[in-house]
């Protein structure tokens, strides 16, 4: 692997038309400004490389603008209102200022580069726009940015999408879209995007929140050096590991997934060498869509909260991965509509924005879903070869999660010092169902 990622071109891209009225506004749910002073979404895809290719830039540009006119909050800015009681209130200006687009080559670098280290190589945090900025700034920077990184033989696709305007589920029905126009010669979408609020009917906007709280965006957290792997898992051996955990506790409504995140947190507790009375949190995020029934599937915003689950470490490695998942099965039953309901009432009189301070210590969190759809995205040259995530929202103990390049199979990107790393990969039971 050669030197670093040099930038080609910088443009902003505006949707081709509107179907809003000009400055129309979005207005954000409690939802949407919980993630106000963290960092942006960060989901990229590595390609072959196109042929030709010296007009796929300008295609991707064309098909770009043209799936701007079904998602025109990606278009737009954040906008604010600064109220009399020295409180501030956020929303969405589609103003259609613009999405940025970067045209970038990685001298020297191959898709084996990427795909074949061990640990994620460093470089891959530069495939991606708009790094290192919070939410809230999105009041001057693009909600969203797209870098198109040419490699000697691949193209890295990296997207950057304001945490305030969207979570994993509407990040990758962009995603989709996009790819789906570019590959064809239609610019319908057969899943438009619904952006109305009316499901919220309580809910009184604008939002006020204390300018204090909005200022911690200056909060500055001082991180180790982190890795990152990805664990791959196969379709047969995660169905090998559900069914032993729903045996050990006489169930069958352990999932797929409660399964493999207890099997993974327990070889992380194993490894970290934690005081045997020391707290270990697991935090899984929970959809709204599934729940919250005046709710579209199409909804585009962000509608999911973080269920947690804490244990003791020695709780941890005392227990099956049984155990451990019918406790992380029954705290994500309990999360039914009404809970959702008074979750948001209760963040309105009580505004409290994630930071990276809060989210940070000793825990294990999820993000992302194998749900996704990853490996469908065609841009008109083939499937994605692998999907990496940026550097945003990273710490120790941050785990994304994938669907697979094959069908069934879920892959982990774990981040976490490299210690913790290399124990787990030296811990047989865990790395037992681990394909290589």
């Amino acid at each position: 692997m050669e030197g670093g990622v040099r930038c080609i071109s910088s443009t902003l891209v505006l949707a081709a038309t509107s179907h809003m009225a000009e400055n129309q506004r979005v207005e954000l749910t409690p939802w949407d400004l919980h993630f106000l002073l963290i960092s942006p979404i960060q989901k990229g895809l590595l390609f072959p490389k196109p042929q030709p290719e010296n007009t796929f830039i300008n295609h991707l540009k064309t098909s770009l603008s043209h799936t701007l006119h079904y998602f025109p909050p990606l278009a737009g800015r954040l906008a604010t209102i600064e109220n009399d009681d020295d409180t501030i209130s956020f929303f969405i200006d589609c103003n259609n200022a613009g999405a940025l687009f970067i045209h970038a080559e990685a001298e020297g670098v191959t898709i084996s580069d990427i795909v074949k280290p061990i640990y994620v190589p460093s470089i891959v945090q530069s495939f991606f726009p708009l790094n290192g900025m919070k939410n809230r700034e999105g009041i001057f920077k693009p909600l969203l940015g797209v870098q198109v990184t040419e490699l000697v033989d691949g193209v890295f696709v990296g997207v950057t999408i304001n945490h305030c305007v969207a979570d994993g589920t509407s990040f990758w029905h962009f995603f989709n879209s996009w790819s789906k126009i570019s590959r064809g010669n239609s610019f319908h979408l057969s899943k438009s995007p619904v952006f109305q609020r009316s499901f919220l009917n309580s809910i009184n906007y604008l939002i006020r929140i204390p300018q204090s709280l909005v200022k911690q965006i200056h909060e500055e957290v001082i991180l180790p050096h982190l890795k990152e792997r990805v664990f791959h898992f196969s379709k047969q051996s995660i169905a090998k590991l559900k069914e032993k955990a729903n045996a050990e506790v006489g169930t069958n409504n352990i999932s797929s997934l409660q399964a493999l995140l207890s099997h993974l947190w327990r070889s992380v507790v194993r490894k970290k060498k934690l005081d045997p009375n020391e707290e270990m949190n697991c935090l899984v995020p929970i959809g709204a869509r599934q729940r919250y029934h005046e709710l579209s599937e199409q909804y585009f915003g962000n509608a999911i909260k973080m269920g947690s689950i804490t244990m003791k470490a020695k709780e941890l490695q005392g227990q099956r991965v049984g155990d451990i998942a019918r406790e992380m099965n029954k705290m994500i039953a309990a999360q039914t509509e009404y809970e959702f309901k008074k979750n948001l009432e209760s963040w309105i009189a009580n505004p409290k924005p994630m930071t990276m301070a809060s989210i940070t210590g000793n825990r294990v969190a999820t993000s992302s879903s194998p749900r996704f759809n990853v490996y469908g995205n065609d841009f008109g040259w083939g499937r994605p070869i692998a999907v990496r995530s940026g550097l945003g929202n990273k710490f120790d103990g941050k785990i994304t999660v994938f669907c697979g390049a094959e069908e069934g199979s879920i892959d982990i990107e774990a981040c976490f010092l490299a210690e913790t790393l290399d124990a787990m990969a030296d811990d047989q039971e865990f790395m037992d169902i681990v394909t290589i």
